[in-house]
């Protein structure tokens, strides 16, 4: 592994310091931006697809933002009120507000909006079954009247964990939440230029001239004043992230969402070029398996494997061997946060030994089915963890189809419950951000309600967490979340695979870029 990481290197500053330097104007008015994969789908809402979500914040907007302190304010809302012991919301949208058609934002738009994020998300959904009354008495007003008091509503609307709850117009939101909108119509900072977009390669955005920023506040991640100083953005999908740091490098583009690890020592020592850590709480990543199918339907087996998961090979493979990007044992919640368990993590620590686990494995019941593994061949990131899964499940002697498909296909295909013959699946590797693995209420791929692919169904995993959002003990909820943890490694709902960090690269006259996630507002050219 180490030896191939060289060479990669090797073959990296090749690539770069040979490639010739095409040089041409850069327009003041137009971003140039690189994300991290091909935008597939373009609502954010029906997938939980991260570069979704970051075309979901361009387009759409929320009734409140988040802070890089993980803090929520009002966004889209003046403000709110809570009454009769926390069980009345009121919440007043402020002025000003117009979606790209034209129209003005209506309360009725964001209860609908509200409704149809709700039947996707872990938060919305508990807010949903606390809610007796989700109304909009006027055209300006939005009211939730509780069963109980529920003190996370502000967070579940403004959290920017996938998916995030984007106002959209009505008739937009009424449509299945389990289908794609027709149209991208929003009422965030830019409208989305559907002429332009060449699937796979080009997405165009231009500024929104009704948007109006909020006039107090500080711009901090999505929350504060959303100030554009650009009229244009481009985004263009490389066919690799070494042809795209070459681009940056070259000045033909501003920005690159996530930058090879192999690269640092390269773009670091040339002046043009700037590197940060947007998200300090990294990447979480999964290898998430079926519940449905064998062999991971048998419980027995998801528990035998866990000694052959290999988590410095996992992170060594996507980070190399840095410790600033890398991190493990991982657990089940975000490393460094207060959820975060140590209960378990032993099992991932020391040598793997595949021939106990072979072993294992066989007295589990594992008779040598084949295990079809979906790996995203044109992530940066999911390709190389993908790589070792295949090869710690065959040194533990499983059986691995190893598919290698682009990302969009990974989604389409992982919704599958049927067989592998019927088009199905029994593994695949994700890497998830740091926000969506903070606590129980927003774990989507920890619920035990059968409903994420892999279809983990736990009635014990679900009354913990029931637990946990109904109890106001911060000590409490620490205890509840060690529980979970203990319970994961029992009934292994998937195996975490490591945590790391991911550097994004940007020209030195770009500034302006905000701690969190890649957002488009606040970054000027000087």
């Amino acid at each position: 592994m180490l030896r191939r990481r060289t060479f990669l290197q090797a073959a990296a500053a090749a690539t770069i310091i040979g490639s010739p330097s095409i040089t041409r104007a850069a327009s003041q008015s137009t971003l140039r931006f690189i994300p991290v994969i091909d935008l597939a789908f373009l609502d954010p809402v029906a997938t939980t697809a991260q570069v979704s979500r970051t075309h979901g914040y361009m387009v759409f907007d929320t009734l409140y933002g988040m802070s890089k302190n993980l803090e929520v304010s009002p966004q889209m809302v003046e403000g709110h009120t809570v009454e009769d012991d926390g069980k009345l919301w009121t919440l007043t949208l402020r002025d000003g507000l117009f979606w790209h058609d034209g129209e003005k934002v209506l309360a009725r738009d964001c209860v609908a909006s509200i409704r149809r994020w709700a039947a996707r998300d872990t938060y919305g959904s508990s807010l949903m079954q606390v809610t007796d009354e989700l109304s909009a008495p006027d055209d300006k007003t939005i009211r939730f009247r509780l069963k109980r008091p529920f003190p996370y509503l502000p967070l579940a609307l403004g959290k920017v964990a996938s998916p995030a709850c984007f106002m959209m117009p009505e008739r937009l939101a009424n449509t299945d939440p389990f289908k794609q909108i027709p149209e991208m119509i929003g009422s965030g900072p830019f409208r989305y230029v559907a002429n332009e977009r060449v699937p796979g390669s080009r997405n165009v955005y231009e500024r929104f001239d009704k948007y109006k920023p909020r006039e107090s506040g500080t711009p901090d991640w999505t929350a504060g004043p959303k100030i554009v100083n650009f009229d244009r953005v481009e985004w263009t999908t490389m066919p690799d992230a070494a042809t795209g740091t070459t681009a940056v490098q070259a000045g033909e583009q501003d920005w690159q969402e996530a930058m090879p690890h192999d690269f640092m020592p390269l773009v670091e020592a040339d002046s043009n070029l700037r590197t940060q850590i947007l998200d300090d709480l990294g990447f979480t990543c999964q290898m998430r398996v079926n519940h449905l199918q064998p062999p991971f339907n048998n419980p027995a087996i998801r528990k035998a494997l866990l000694g052959a998961i290999d988590q410095e090979a996992f992170m060594t493979a996507v980070a190399g061997s840095d410790p600033r990007f890398r991190y493990s044992p991982l657990g089940y919640f975000t490393p460094n946060t207060p959820m975060a368990s140590k209960s378990g993590l032993d099992v991932f620590t020391g040598p793997r030994d595949y021939e106990k686990v072979k072993a294992e494995l066989k007295a589990a019941g594992y008779n040598g089915e084949k295990v079809v593994l979906l790996v995203p061949a044109d992530s940066l990131a999911q390709k190389p963890l993908g790589d070792i899964a295949a090869d710690v499940m065959r040194k533990a002697g499983m059986n691995v189809e190893y598919v290698a498909i682009d990302f969009g296909s990974v989604l389409k295909r992982r919704v599958n419950k049927g067989t592998a013959d019927e088009g199905g699946w029994n593994a695949f590797v994700g890497n998830w951000q740091g926000i969506d693995w903070l606590n129980p209420l927003g774990h989507s791929t920890l619920r035990g309600d059968g409903v994420f692919p892999g279809w983990y169904k736990s009635d014990k995993m679900e009354t913990l967490r029931t637990q946990w959002i109904e109890t106001a003990d911060a000590s409490e909820q620490v205890r509840i979340a060690d529980d979970i943890q203990k319970l994961s490694f029992e009934e292994v709902p998937y195996y975490p695979i490591g945590q790391y960090k991911q550097p994004a690269l940007h020209r030195a006259d770009i500034e302006g870029i905000m701690k969190g996630t890649s957002v488009f507002w606040n970054v000027r050219r000087v």
